[in-house]
């Protein structure tokens, strides 16, 4: 369910014609809708009502402090990947103790920094990474409490580059080897073991992915409890997919009750990191159409491209497309392109859309997700503005970037300057 709805063939987000706000902020920007994402929020957050749970946006998927913040404000924490999104998150004035840390190249700086917030927990996911984790809580006096990622070898059954639960990916310790880390680190005196954590991917559209990897750590937490490493925080990261196309993944409730029922009788806080399901089809792309022009096929060429956008590009990714005003014209098949100068700068490939014309408006739905995050400066583009509705006004949650700001921090050496242009 989202609030981008038409009416009288013009489309709104909530009480808010999306030309108007073209109208106001220029295109290309991305639109969300306040109510759509305190919906996915709660309806995810209150499928665990009834055991010990926290909620813990993952930042990577939308990370705007605007964002952070609307989440924040229904109880939510973060799942944060690096030092930029724990400044994000402590901006937007998340509870330190309800953001957790992942990711597999945490620096020594970042670890301190996150230590020194008072954060939930560090999930390791090396050895090495646990020693640096020991010499950084020695130094500043204090016990870091961590969970380990185990990596339990199972098929998410999603796209090769958001799989991160097989034994070949580069993430987590696998579970074979797990217990020994567990046992050095019961050793070390700066060291707090909290929890295990395990996320095996993302846009999982089945549940029996997310089941077998908890059946998996159910049985290292009772490994763990015979060797009297008690585990209080059990992390099973996030990954629960949304429909772009023709997926039918399952409903927050589906998926809470498949987890509810295999957690059994343990004893632990589970902590839960939707991402994408929150998010994704909260928001939308809209750019405006440049020109069209036919050949040996039909492109449109539109403001916006894959530094803007980067999922089709990158992933071959669906989006659907429609017109912003008068969504029932006669349709012909076309590619919908950017301006970037790559033949991979595509937002749509033989699909069949709308005829629209130059300055007409189309907004790439499901774009909540892995849009603005992932969006770049290529080609020398500025960054696009960010817009967030509330009922019947709208907010600019992030201004357009300008010229100025794309060679801010550059400068040119003196040597350069004397030999002029």
């Amino acid at each position: 369910m989202h609030d981008f709805q038409y009416k009288n063939d013009t489309l709104y987000c909530e009480d808010i014609a999306v030309a108007k706000v073209a109208e106001a902020v220029g295109t290309p920007f991305y639109l969300y809708s306040a109510a759509t994402l305190t919906r996915h929020f709660t309806a995810f957050d209150q499928a665990f009502a009834d055991i010990p749970h926290i909620t813990c946006f993952a930042a990577k998927s939308c990370a705007n402090i605007a964002i952070l913040r609307l989440f924040a404000s229904l109880g939510s924490g973060t799942d944060i990947v690096s030092g930029g999104e724990l400044f994000r998150a402590r901006t937007a004035g998340v509870d330190p103790g309800k953001i957790v840390y992942s990711g597999v190249g945490k620096t020594a700086a970042e670890i301190r920094t996150a230590l020194e917030s008072g954060i939930l927990m560090l999930n390791v996911e090396s050895e090495q990474e646990l020693a640096v984790i020991q010499e950084v809580a020695a130094g500043l006096g204090l016990k870091a409490p961590v969970s380990f990622r185990v990596n339990p070898d199972v098929d998410p059954k999603t796209h090769a580059y958001i799989s991160t639960g097989l034994a070949k990916n580069k993430f987590g310790i696998p579970i074979g080897e797990a217990l020994r880390v567990y046992l050095a680190a019961s050793k070390m005196a700066n060291i707090e073991i909290k929890g295990v954590s395990c996320h095996i991917g993302s846009q999982l559209t089945l549940v029996s992915p997310f089941v077998e990897s908890l059946a998996k750590v159910k049985g290292f937490i009772a490994q763990l409890a015979e060797q009297g490493i008690a585990i209080t925080h059990l992390d099973l990261g996030g990954g629960l997919g949304i429909r772009y196309n023709a997926e039918e993944p399952p409903l927050p409730s589906e998926y809470a009750q498949a987890i509810k029922q295999e957690l059994g009788g343990l004893n632990c806080t589970l902590i839960l990191e939707p991402g994408r399901v929150l998010v994704g089809n909260a928001g939308a792309l809209v750019t405006k159409v440049l020109y069209t022009k036919e050949g040996l096929k039909k492109f449109i060429i539109v403001d916006a491209g894959m530094n803007d956008l980067a999922r089709p590009s990158l992933y071959d990714a669906f989006h659907h497309i429609q017109a912003v005003e008068r969504p029932g014209r006669e349709q012909a098949v076309a590619d919908v392109v950017g301006p970037i100068c790559e033949t991979g700068d595509f937002l749509a490939r033989e699909r069949l859309m709308p005829n629209v014309e130059a300055n007409e408006l189309l907004a790439v739905m499901s774009a909540g997700a892995y849009g603005f995050s992932m969006s770049s400066n290529y080609n020398s583009r500025p960054r696009v503005a960010e817009v967030l509705v509330h009922g019947g006004a709208f907010h600019v949650i992030r201004a357009r970037e300008t010229y100025e700001t794309l060679i801010q921090g550059e400068s040119i050496p003196e040597f350069l300057k004397q030999q002029g242009a």
